[in-house]
């Protein structure tokens, strides 16, 4: 979707789709730093200027002014930015240090992908302490009830959310609304703050204030939360609906945060400011803004799951992950996918995070670490992109952003300590698995040794004119035909099984996002032809239906398997991952009862 081509509706759609985590950061974000330092007026001007700019220039110039615009037809995320940058480069260590720091990058975000539902459905249940006769509710009573609509969001997963997926958007244009509804009334009564627009007084801040004015910006972050999972998600609506979308956006977000400031000033012993506030101002509304935040925190946490289940399609289809059972919960949106593994283990981290920090303000110690790590992974790769293309003006912008998103990295670093470690644990598990798998993938394929398709060639045709062939076709799987797998002539030279019609079939994976294209490449000898098939990284393709189309009806289909005999640890780890994970006829969802695998014994 580009140009013009969108409208009102999308937009509204896109405010559901991809803005829910950075949507809900106002529930906890000002309450988080309001509890490190004290609301004095200095203060509170200094922190509202720092968060208006770190969402006018990580978000607004960072993701919709240079990565959006770098999106291959729409698509966004870390891969996508991986995939446009490699064919810029020239050298192999480049190469490796790109696809290195994009692994760290989709291991960030999952470890955020963690802490993002927790955070937000705790703090929004929360909201209940303020209810008149609730306020001794036990903070075991909220962590229960957060737990419960965790467990709720990620069972309904596997279902799909698109009969859900269209109150989305109206349900956060009304939380959108609330959020700059409420920041108005509190702003009345304090204009003042509107100087905080200053980018001059949060730079003084942070210069004035020694150590502890920069450590700061570790909880300034926390207002920027989503951007990534923003980016990652432009594939479902394309780039024009969300960048319509986030002007709207970013004014509701500053008018509420300078409303929220405006309160701390004049109630500076408030503990849960956005909710004091609301409570304060507009009383009979109350219950229904808390049920509408609780609304909007799990949309948020249903953006953040979207997102990771397309991070991991596209490490999949890309290769740097193992094969997952993917399910397609709608017929009509090709992004609509579920994971069930990662799904359960998703809930099962959120359910350990919410029991370990108990309350929001504790997870906000953690919170934020890895959200800094992947912007500026995001960052390095946008200036790596901008300088490779040439484009001076933009490589200089982009490395300017990116000395800022060093500087909210480095201020992150202290919250290791207080529950930032979590974060990093549970981004270290995708990262020790991408990298097993990865370097797997290449020590089994030396260890396979293919057979360079010459070779084959003259036994193939000597073996077609002497052996009783069996009627009708057989199709092989071999990710290139020109270096074709073992099990191949195994087949048909060991066990003189060769059928009339033998066609190679090869998926290959193309560097555009999006694009199904097939067909014969040509017979390369009586009774033998290739059949290739290109795909584009992030397509659900039906390779089924793309036989049929191209009038193959097969009698049979080989695939090759390995049984992995190793003493090495990292290997049996692999092993393990390979025997797990299904094959790729299983992937692709291939008939069953024609579907005959062969095992080769691969020692490593």
């Amino acid at each position: 979707m580009s140009g013009d081509s969108f409208a009102m509706p999308d937009i509204v759609k896109s405010m559901g789709l991809v803005f829910g985590d950075i949507g809900t950061s106002p529930i906890y974000a000002l309450t988080a730093i309001f509890l490190l330092i004290p609301p004095t007026p200095e203060n509170v001007m200094g922190i509202l200027s720092l968060i208006i700019w770190t969402l006018t220039i990580l978000v607004t110039v960072e993701y919709t002014y240079l990565a959006m615009h770098l999106g291959k037809k729409g698509e966004g995320g870390t891969i996508v930015l991986k995939e446009t940058l490699l064919p810029l480069l020239k050298s192999g260590n480049q190469v490796a240090f790109v696809t290195l720091l994009a692994i760290i990058g989709i291991s960030l975000f999952i470890g955020d992908g963690v802490i993002t539902p927790a955070i937000s459905i705790l703090s929004a249940v929360e909201g209940i302490l303020l209810i008149p006769g609730f306020e001794a509710t036990p903070q075991t009573w909220l962590m229960i009830i957060a737990g419960v609509i965790a467990i709720c969001l990620f069972s309904f997963q596997s279902r799909g959310t698109e009969r859900v997926a269209w109150t989305f958007g109206p349900v956060m244009l009304l939380w959108f609304i609330a959020l700059a509804g409420f920041g108005l009334m509190a702003l009345i009564s304090s204009p003042s703050v509107l100087l905080a627009l200053n980018p001059l007084l949060g730079i003084s801040y942070v210069l004035n204030h020694g150590l502890e004015g920069f450590l700061i910006l570790s909880s300034v972050i926390l207002c920027a939360t989503g951007s990534e999972a923003l980016f990652a998600d432009m594939g479902h609506l394309g780039r024009e609906p969300i960048i319509r979308a986030w002007y709207f956006v970013f004014i509701a977000l500053a008018l509420n945060y300078l409303g929220q400031g405006a309160f701390a000033m004049t109630h500076p012993e408030a503990k849960n400011i956005l909710f004091e506030m609301v409570f304060a101002n507009l009383q009979i509304v109350y219950i229904p803004f808390l049920i509408l935040s609780i609304a909007a925190t799990v949309i948020a946490s249903q953006a953040m799951i979207s997102g990771i289940f397309s991070i991991v399609y596209q490490g999949i289809t890309t290769r740097i992950m193992p094969l997952l059972r993917i399910e397609y919960t709608s017929p009509q949106l090709r992004s609509q996918i579920y994971i069930d593994v990662m799904n359960w283990m998703l809930l099962f981290a959120v359910l350990f995070v919410i029991l370990i920090f108990r309350s929001s303000n504790n997870l906000t110690l953690a919170y934020g670490l890895a959200v800094a790590g992947d912007m500026a992974i995001t960052g390095i790769l946008i200036t790596m992109i901008m300088f490779h293309r040439g484009e001076i003006i933009r490589t200089l912008l982009a490395a300017g952003i990116l000395m800022i998103n060093f500087a909210f990295l480095v201020a992150t670093f202290h919250k290791i300590p207080y529950g930032g470690y979590i974060s990093l644990l549970i981004a270290v598990i995708p990262f020790c698995v991408i990298m097993i798998y990865v370097n797997g993938q290449k020590r089994l394929a030396d260890a396979l040794s293919p057979v360079p398709l010459d070779e084959f060639l003259p036994k193939f045709t000597q073996t077609y004119k002497t052996v009783n062939r069996i009627s009708g076709s057989a199709l092989f799987f071999a990710r290139d035909f020109r270096k074709l797998p073992q099990y191949i002539p195994r087949i048909m030279f060991t066990n003189n099984i060769v059928y009339d019609d033998n066609i190679i079939i090869s998926i290959i994976r193309t560097e555009q996002p999006f694009g199904v294209t097939w067909g014969f490449t040509r017979e390369l000898t009586p009774g033998l032809s290739i059949f290739e098939i290109y795909l584009g990284y992030m397509e659900i393709a039906d390779i089924g239906h793309i036989l049929k189309e191209a009038e193959i009806d097969e009698k049979t289909i080989f695939y090759g398997m390995e049984d992995i005999v190793t003493v090495h640890v990292v290997w049996r780890i692999f092993a393990i991952l390979k025997k797990l994970s299904p094959s790729m006829v299983q992937f692709y969802k291939l008939p069953s009862d024609r579907i005959h695998g062969v095992v080769t014994r691969v020692e490593m």
